[in-house]
């Protein structure tokens, strides 16, 4: 029998052997590995559980945000967002105003930075979250139960008094810097309408600005020689207000009626999935949902995440259900909370599903 804490231990020797590297899961692939180390193995009893929970035939909800200068349609626009928020948490977008060769550039810029030499990555390597431009492989590493199978580059866009890309990698500054610009702007017009969707003025979520400064998580999913044992991204709901998703493969998956749905790539489009804070802001109408990423045996995986996190620095703004959207018959059901009191429970607790709603529940 092993002693005491001896595997606890081997673990961490282990968790700490794959950071040094500063190569990532990238790494391990082109070193030829065949079989996943353990640290990327998920319990047993995960595995089992998912043995119980069918792959839906069923797609998640497209809008099309075509027309929404004209009253009448985005009026229509609103109703199906509201639909889509309460019942989904998530729904897909075409026609939303950012151009097809800029998404592509995008991911291309990501596969290029994710795939050239390893010592040029390592320059971005760091786990310190004040880094505006930081390189890493699972920022939960040391804290999560079990580690998933991606690399990512991150890039935060949230003070403006930093606005040089110089420090952004070559490989992909220039892209980097162009879908910023569209996505802050999609990111507007997304509050406007789920403001109007709540029966709010629709400037009514911009100006507690959750749309003020935002992060992009450029996730990269080398392919896996034992997929069914590990995952992307462990099931988990975001903790921001909004996300919005760039991705070129299928793996993302949404729980939904107790069966895991397959949210499939659509050319052009782009996923939007509530966070935490637009439900506890919404005061439970608008659904931040349970997802998760698979990996695939032969095909590496890229998505671009754009999280609207709320506007970081401002450490005396708090966040709680909107009073309109409470009364005698609906009350709060959630505290308000300093967003650092937030984001710090967060940054310490990893990546959970709801557990930041429930943590703050009234």
């Amino acid at each position: 029998m092993d002693a005491p804490g001896t595997q606890e231990y081997d673990r961490m020797q282990e968790l700490m052997a794959f950071d040094k590297t500063e190569a990532g899961v990238k790494g391990l692939v082109d070193a030829g590995l065949q079989n996943i180390p353990k640290i990327f193995v998920r319990p047993a009893e995960e595995l089992a559980e998912d043995l119980n929970h069918k792959r839906a035939q069923i797609e998640v909800p497209v809008i099309d945000l075509g027309g929404l200068d004209k009253a009448d349609r985005r009026k229509q626009i609103a109703e199906e967002v509201r639909t889509a928020s309460e019942a989904w948490g998530f729904f897909q977008v075409v026609n939303h105003g950012i151009p097809l060769n800029v998404l592509d550039e995008m991911l291309d810029g990501i596969q290029k930075f994710s795939e050239q030499d390893v010592e040029e990555k390592k320059k971005y390597y760091t786990r310190d979250n004040m880094r505006r431009v930081r390189f890493n492989s699972n920022y939960d590493l040391f804290r999560s139960r079990t580690a998933n199978w991606r690399d990512t580059l991150t890039i935060s866009f949230s003070d403006p008094d930093k606005s040089d890309s110089m420090e952004f990698p070559d490989s992909c500054r220039e892209s980097a810097v162009e879908y910023s610009k569209h996505v802050e702007k999609l990111g507007n017009i997304l509050f406007e309408i789920l403001s109007e969707a709540l029966g709010l003025d629709s400037e009514h979520l911009r100006n507690m600005k959750c749309s003020k400064g935002h992060r992009i998580h450029c996730h990269y999913y080398p392919a896996c020689p034992e997929p069914e044992l590990t995952l992307g991204i462990t099931k988990h709901t975001d903790p921001g207000f909004l996300t919005i998703v760039l991705q070129n493969q299928i793996g993302l998956q949404i729980f939904f009626q107790n069966q895991w749905v397959d949210v499939r790539p659509i050319p052009g489009g782009l996923v939007i999935n509530i966070g935490d804070l637009l439900q506890m802001v919404s005061n439970g109408k608008f659904r931040s949902n349970i997802h998760r990423v698979l990996v695939d045996r032969l095909t590496p995986r890229i998505s671009v995440a754009c999280f609207f996190s709320g506007p970081l620095g401002m450490e005396s703004i708090s966040y709680g259900p909107i009073k309109e959207l409470t009364s005698e018959e609906n009350p709060p059901i959630y505290k308000e909370v300093l967003l650092s009191d937030y984001l710090m429970k967060f940054m310490t607790s990893g990546l959970l599903e709801n557990y930041l709603l429930n943590y703050f529940k009234a």
